[in-house]
């Protein structure tokens, strides 16, 4: 049979380690949750301070939202802003190219990432006339090169 004061004890070793458990869930959680999407400028100034190694990711987001820009401004007939735009998704995707290649690093991710912009870009011109697809078509064959330079960096012909 315990004492009065064992039995405090163990109530009180239960709680506070109950109290710590959910704290740690509560902590993880909010580490894991997701931050709230950065903005084009934002974005713009923390690759200006990034390290070589955080670059490339940093210049894929930039990429991806300026695609979803892109896209926007091309269903809103708004066709010289929308080349732009365009043009800044070819530059910082092949801005990711250059950084991942000479940090080794998001070299898959920047590729995959390309491959998605590319085939976006795709379904983008399709839904152009014919007249305005070269543009888009341009910036296609950029992204395709940039993915074919990042493929040749991960596995160089030659080596086994």
């Amino acid at each position: 049979m315990l004492g009065a004061y064992q039995y405090q004890y163990r109530r009180r070793c239960r709680f506070l380690g109950a109290v710590a458990i959910v704290a740690l869930i509560a902590a993880l959680a909010a580490k894991a949750a997701p931050t709230a999407p950065s903005t084009l400028e934002e974005l713009k100034a923390k690759l200006a301070s990034a390290s070589v190694g955080d670059r490339p990711h940093l210049c894929v987001q930039i990429a991806q939202l300026q695609l979803t820009e892109t896209d926007k401004l091309y269903a809103g007939a708004q066709d010289e802003k929308a080349h732009v735009s365009l043009a800044d998704v070819v530059t910082y995707s092949e801005l990711a190219r250059d950084y991942a290649i000479q940090s080794h690093k998001y070299q898959k991710q920047t590729e995959i990432a390309v491959r998605g912009m590319a085939r976006k870009l795709t379904e983008v011109m399709h839904s152009l006339a014919h007249d305005d697809q070269a543009p888009v078509q341009d910036a296609v064959k950029r992204l395709d090169r940039v993915r074919d330079d990042l493929l040749m960096s991960m596995f160089p012909k030659g080596q086994k």
